[in-house]
Order: C-alpha cells, then structure tokens, then sequence
C-alpha cells in the first residue's frame, strides 16, 4: 500500500497529492453470458489523467466498475500501485480508490458536511470529531465551506455533485474514478465542476475519467483511451487521438462529437 496520499504545501495552503498507478491486465466483464468488456488492458501512471471517450454502451462505465469491484471481473486482474485489487477487500479497495458517479448518490436527510463525513466514521473508524473536522476541510476542498450544513435540496445539482467529490477526496484515495461527472448537470454548472476535476489533476491525483467532454478530454488528459464495444480501439495522447486518428471507427466518432 501506498504512504498517504495528500499533503499539504504550507507556502500555498493548497493540498497536493500523492496518486498510486493503476494497470488493468485483460480485464474481462460480463452480465451473465454477455462480455461486455474484453481482455482490456491499460496503464494509468501516478498522478496522471486519462481520460476514457467512445459511444454510449462501449463498456466505459462497466471498466470503472470493475476497478472499483462494484461488479466483479470476469478474468483478469486489476493492479493498484502494484498490487492486485483482487486480494483486497472490496470495503478496503474502495477507501484506496474513490468513484464519482453521474448521479450524486447523497443520503437527502444528512447535511453535506454528514454526507462527507459517514463513511470515514463507519468504514474507516475516525472518531465522529476528527471525521467532521476532516468534512469540513473537504468541502472546503471544493469550495462549499459556507454550505457544510445545508441538506442536499438545498444545493444545486453542481454543489450537489462537489459534495459527492469531496466525500471521495476525504477518503483520502490513491485513485479517483469519475463516471460522467458532469451529465446530470445543467450546462452552466459543467464548467465549475470539470475546472474542480482539472485541479485535482494539477495537484497530483491519479484520475480516471469517463467524459463525452472533448474540450476536457483534450486539455487536461495525458492520456485518452477510444471504447469501442467492450474493446480499446485506440490510445495515445490527446494530440495524437484528436489531431491524427488511426482507425475509421474513431473517425467516424469524432465526426460526430465534434
């Protein structure tokens, strides 16, 4: 396991962080008899960004939910900062490797601050004073300090989604997962919440991201993966995959989407 994974730069007050590496060596998924994923395989360096494109059903989000062992890989294996998922408890794994899902998935009868705070409480066993002093600097995190206690109706549908960030961010990760962070939200809250995302990439956190945000795609990935049914049809540089795009069927998809 890796050393903690933030800290804080005391000449800026701003947290950086200390992302693990994530390999994925033919990851198989399935649903019954159908694969939906096959024999993917993919190498995200510490503190990087990669960012995963391709048509809806491609298996994008079914990859992340493999990492995260939400559902359970079919063969394969999934390697965080050398070591395999597999032998982890799921519990365990996902306090090493937060998610953020499309839908914000809050408890509507907890405050934010409560929402961060739950899990470090119940899964990682903080006591509730040091686990609400951690929320506090979480939200705080993604700028919502002043909204701490307001109970999620009373949040837009973007401050909605920075509480679901900073309850991951206060797990203190190695890895975030983000499933179309932004494709629940209403077009002038996107910018807030990608800008949020790009920082925490700024400051070393090793990110996954799931995006029909090319303009994102683009700017903040070191690397971008095309999904094409349940396969990784092409990979590279943003450059290399926007500018100069190898196969006819990412073509045709950047065709579309752009």
């Amino acid at each position: 396991m890796s050393a903690s994974t933030s800290t804080n730069n005391t000449t800026t007050g701003v947290q950086t962080f200390h992302g693990s590496s994530l390999e994925l060596r033919s990851l198989t998924m399935a649903y019954g008899d159908i694969e939906v994923l096959r024999n993917v395989s993919l190498n995200v360096a510490p503190g990087t960004t990669t960012c995963i494109i391709g048509p809806s059903g491609s298996g994008k989000s079914t990859l992340l939910r493999g990492v995260n062992r939400l559902h359970e890989p079919k063969s394969g294996d999934v390697l965080l900062a050398g070591e395999s998922t597999l032998k982890v408890k799921p519990d365990i794994l996902r306090s090493r490797i937060g998610m953020v899902f499309q839908h914000f998935n809050l408890f509507p009868d907890h405050t934010a601050l409560e929402n961060v705070a739950l899990a470090l409480w119940s899964v990682k066993g903080m006591s509730k004073a040091a686990a609400r002093e951690r929320a506090r600097r979480s939200l705080a995190e993604v700028g919502l300090a002043e909204r701490a206690d307001h109970s999620p109706r009373d949040l837009s549908g973007g401050q909605q989604q920075r509480v679901a960030i900073a309850r991951a961010l206060a797990m203190e990760p190695e890895v975030m997962l983000f499933d179309e962070a932004t494709s629940a939200l209403d077009p002038e809250l996107v910018k807030g919440v990608l800008n949020l995302m790009a920082g925490l990439g700024r400051r070393g956190m090793t990110m996954l991201v799931v995006t029909h945000e090319m303009g994102f795609a683009r700017k903040v990935a070191d690397q971008v993966v095309f999904m094409d049914e349940g396969e990784v049809v092409e990979s590279g540089t943003p450059a290399e995959l926007f500018d100069n795009p190898r196969s006819k069927r990412l073509q045709r998809f950047l065709s579309e989407v752009l």
